[in-house]
């Protein structure tokens, strides 16, 4: 059983997808964003889909995809959370998780266009579990307390600019909050239906040549430990997503550095969570 919503941007119907059919939730909300998850919302779609209460959506495979929540209140970011990828970027491993945050404007649908921002010449990949928080946490006492605070899990594309996060200067956030940087998606998969979010392979490809093919398990600090460190310094609120780190294999980290261009086809999947592609579109 998984969440998502389709149809065109700003008009996504709520959907709970199961045995590849496609059923409407519009009888239970308008939407899929913080107040549903906060009020149980996953566990209500699923109540309503056993009772046979939840009629099928006519025609969904003809709709666009769209990311599988509403803008969320906020996106925040672990960097450097994957050993080998912070050797490969020529960074210290740290020693407690690098945070930054992400406008939540960014969020796109999985196949929906990225767009190359003007006057960059480093537009980067990142495939990276995403979190969706699904009630609020606020100073965890311990990384044990944590998981129970996740909605679901989704791919996510941490799209980012190199040379507008590494070398123009001052927070990482400019180089990552370009318009379309964040396709998330295809669905939110329940927290109930990844009964190990350490245990998920990761992949990414450029044109058909894969890049990217590492394992949550290697990541430096893992889901429970983000969200318990987080709570600490910020509350998360239902609806929020966590973007945990990619693995190596960034443009960033490879001889030559094959940086985005226009026409480039990226596509990444997370096992269990869906396969995202996008085209590269100059802004």
């Amino acid at each position: 059983m998984n969440i998502a919503r389709l149809g065109n941007p700003g008009e996504e119907i709520p959907v709970l997808q199961h045995d590849g059919v496609s059923y409407d939730l519009r009888g239970l909300t308008a939407d899929i964003d913080g107040a549903f998850l906060a009020g149980g919302g996953i566990a209500r779609a699923g109540a309503a889909l056993d009772a046979g209460e939840l009629p099928v959506l006519a025609g969904a495979g003809d709709l666009r995809v769209g990311a599988p929540i509403a803008r969320p209140g906020k996106i925040v970011c672990i960097g450097l959370n994957y050993r080998d990828h912070a050797e490969e970027s020529g960074l210290a491993v740290p020693a407690e998780p690098v945070v930054f945050m992400k406008d939540p404007s960014t969020m796109v649908g999985p196949y929906d266009d990225v767009l190359i921002p003007r006057n960059s010449t480093k537009t980067d990949w990142e495939v990276e579990l995403g979190v969706v928080i699904g009630t609020t946490a606020r100073y965890l006492e311990s990384p044990a307390d944590a998981l129970a605070h996740v909605a679901g899990y989704a791919t996510s594309h941490d799209v980012s600019e190199r040379e507008f996060q590494l070398e123009r200067g001052g927070q990482w956030d400019k180089g990552k909050s370009c318009e379309t940087f964040n396709p998330f998606g295809p669905a939110l998969v329940p927290a109930s239906e990844v009964p190990d979010p350490q245990a998920l392979g990761l992949r990414l490809s450029v044109n058909g040549t894969t890049h990217q093919d590492g394992t949550t398990a290697t990541m430096i600090f893992d889901v429970a430990h983000v969200i318990w460190y987080l709570s600490q310094f910020m509350v998360l609120h239902p609806g929020d997503v966590l973007n945990t780190g990619t693995p190596a294999g960034v443009a960033l980290g490879i001889e030559g550095n094959p940086y985005l261009r226009e026409g480039d086809v990226v596509s990444l999947e997370i096992d269990g969570l869906g396969r995202q592609e996008q085209k590269m579109v100059q802004a």
